[in-house]
């Protein structure tokens, strides 16, 4: 396994910045870049500290008069099966003839990394700024964090399961009336690497727009 790259820090507030930054490695990155099948993810994953510095980089987002609108619920360690618990009484729930079999699968949905993180979509609906763009901000940093998260050498996934729109688990995550899961991001080591999955043809979804 190569080396992870040192996490640099983030500019000093009124910092000048680069409007540009041309860079040849990066464009090959993004051209590469795939999502690891949650399957094939497993341990170790990053530390606290890591996570602290893999977060901080990718708040870096669009975010229309500044609101952060969004904020992290990290689940590691025994939190991943207390969750796991609660998922499988919630799904016994709205469906009693449920099998053992798919319980179970419930309660190992957070166990399938190392570490977790809940992007929660967190607008100010009072705002000016519309609810929309502010959730775009909340994509946007998912987004973000699966290629930091990357860039620093570890594998990720972006999920959304039946319980990132279920109202009962969003109660017992403690989200707010206007908050909802913008995605959960499953971050450790892959176990292989992934093959290329088949790709948009790019020319079929562009209009030039002439008048």
């Amino acid at each position: 396994m190569p080396d992870k790259p040192k996490i640099p820090t983030t500019p000093e507030f009124g910092e000048k910045l680069s409007a540009t930054n041309p860079n040849a490695e990066m464009l090959e990155f993004l051209a590469r870049r795939r999502s690891t099948p949650i399957k094939c993810l497993s341990g170790p994953g990053p530390s606290v500290e890591e996570l602290n510095s893999l977060l901080q980089i990718a708040s870096r987002v669009p975010d229309h008069r500044k609101l952060e609108p969004w904020r992290f619920i990290v689940i590691t360690d025994e939190a991943r099966s207390k969750i796991g618990e609660t998922l499988a009484k919630l799904k016994q729930s709205e469906a009693p003839d449920t099998s053992d079999a798919d319980l179970e699968l419930e309660r190992n949905r957070f166990l399938r990394s190392p570490i977790c993180v809940a992007v929660v979509s967190s607008p100010d609906v009072e705002h000016k700024t519309p609810v929309w763009e502010q959730e775009l901000s909340a994509g946007a940093l998912c987004m973000n964090l699966l290629l930091t998260a990357n860039a620093a050498g570890w594998a990720g996934a972006w999920l959304t399961e039946w319980y990132s729109f279920s109202d009962e688990f969003k109660n017992e995550m403690k989200l707010g009336k206007t908050e909802r899961f913008a995605g959960f991001i499953f971050l450790g080591t892959a176990l292989q690497d992934p093959p290329e999955r088949p790709r948009p043809d790019i020319v079929s979804k562009i209009l030039h727009f002439d008048t």
